[in-house]
């Protein structure tokens, strides 16, 4: 059995919705993963805000063009009257459900439960489609199956139990819709898998299930050599290592959640990226085995702030990178890249909501300087120490472009380099120059 996942775009429209439903009924068997459509959850986030804000006549104004959006979906999407009353019901019903949070007070809880009704309605909506198109398939809730623990962090022996009883119940259907990105907390509560979610649902349940297979479908054909925004003639990469992949989605590649690896590459399942506008096209394959000597790709991680602290007091010092590295845990701020000299280390992290404070006790061992508007450019690929060449023709693609650190050793798969956000575009393009432009992939 595979496991398809389908993202916001793909079930943006009552057109998008249709084509997916041709992509599934080729009758194999499936468990689809479905996100909300494109637009809905930003949408539930500023309702939810307003409510927040102790604004109910906000939210509602909000939460009534969705819904008009949503009703106008049925029209396009349904032809007879009576799969329309049933998705015009089932709409109503859960837009009602958001409005009893317009009252009293606003709590995270409240705003988990909200942002769940975006999957809830673009399954049901497919699965009355497919439906009405005398297409089999069961609606696996996956409030009844997804949990997570009290750190927030997914259960698997609890989700392979429930998901393999409710396959059971339906045995000998080849094929169900469930929900991506929303699941149940330790105490029964809504809660979900954070943003980007839904590819991790299906790479859970893709473990879950032992699949053959795990496919994400979006609207791009795999994941490219560089980014397309902002370099002209990418091409797809037909073939990652999970690592390779894991450092790509991390360092900017949009088209897959970083989450999503870890479960696959665990249970040595492989994951294709494929584009639902051009389902006949190749995509890219992740998975266990590496490609010899060969530069993959290239990603870029915007809104970077380099950290230097530098200490006379370091060399031959024991403890020193320990107590620096302590205080980012102490406020929970995640470090990308390190580079360390006799005295002193410098680090870049993404999130300066604690910058002051940690500066506060960084400077309790040393002199601490700051750089803001940085880009890490990640380059991925075969990089084993021993594959002579490979890190001078990265380097020198930057012959012309100021770097402010680089890393490289921690990976047998990565080099990073961090540059001044203002020279972003020119270095994706210099790269691509000096890596890629002879080479076709095959």
């Amino acid at each position: 059995m595979k496991v398809l996942k389908f993202g916001g775009t793909s079930v943006g429209s009552a057109e998008r919705i249709k084509d997916v439903a041709r992509l599934i009924s080729d009758g194999t068997p499936k468990i689809v993963v479905l996100s909300a459509m494109s637009g809905t959850t930003n949408t539930l986030v500023e309702i939810s805000d307003y409510l927040y804000k102790k604004n109910p006549d906000g939210a509602n104004e909000i939460t009534n063009k969705l819904l008009l959006r949503y009703l106008g979906l049925v029209n396009e999407l349904y032809g007879m009257e009576k799969y329309k009353h049933q998705a015009r019901m089932f709409i109503h019903e859960r837009f009602d459900f958001i409005r009893t949070f317009m009252k009293g007070m606003f709590t995270v809880f409240d705003e988990k439960s909200i942002l769940a009704q975006g999957e809830l309605l673009s399954t049901i909506l497919m699965h009355l489609y497919l439906q009405e198109n005398n297409i089999t398939s069961v609606l696996l809730p996956a409030l009844d199956f997804m949990r997570i623990d009290k750190n927030a962090e997914p259960e698997p022996a609890f989700i392979r139990e429930k998901l393999n009883a409710l396959l059971e119940k339906h045995a000998g259907t080849k094929l169900y819709i469930t929900q991506g990105f929303i699941c149940r907390n330790v105490h029964g509560e809504i809660d979900n898998l954070q943003r980007g979610g839904s590819d991790y649902t299906a790479s859970l349940i893709g473990a879950a299930i032992h699949a053959e297979e795990i496919q994400i479908w979006t609207d791009i054909d795999g994941m490219h050599n560089n980014d397309p925004r902002f370099v002209e003639k990418t091409s797809p990469v037909r073939r990652l290592h999970f690592d390779e992949a894991a450092e790509l989605a991390y360092f900017g590649a949009k088209i897959l959640h970083p989450t999503c690896i870890l479960p696959a590459k665990l249970n040595n399942i492989p994951v294709r990226l494929l584009n639902t506008m051009q389902p006949n096209a190749i995509g890219t394959t992740i998975s266990n085995e590496t490609e010899k000597g060969k530069i993959k790709a290239v990603a870029a991680k915007d809104n970077i702030t380099s950290i230097k602290i530098k200490s006379g007091r370091m060399l031959l010092a024991t403890g020193f990178l320990r107590k620096v590295f302590e205080i980012f845990e102490k406020y929970h701020t995640p470090i990308d890249v390190v580079a360390t000299s006799e005295v002193g280390v410098s680090v870049t992290i993404d999130n300066c909501k604690r910058l002051d404070e940690i500066l506060d006790d960084l400077k309790k061992y040393g002199t601490v300087t700051v750089d803001r508007d940085l880009t890490i450019i990640c380059v991925v690929g075969d990089l084993e120490w021993d594959n002579v060449g490979f890190e001078s023709k990265i380097i020198y693609a930057f012959k012309d472009i100021p770097l402010r650190m680089i890393s490289y050793g921690g990976s047998n798969f990565n080099v990073s380099l961090l540059i001044k956000a203002s020279d972003k575009q020119k270095a994706l393009q210099a790269l691509s120059n000096h890596l890629f432009d002879k080479e076709v992939e095959n």
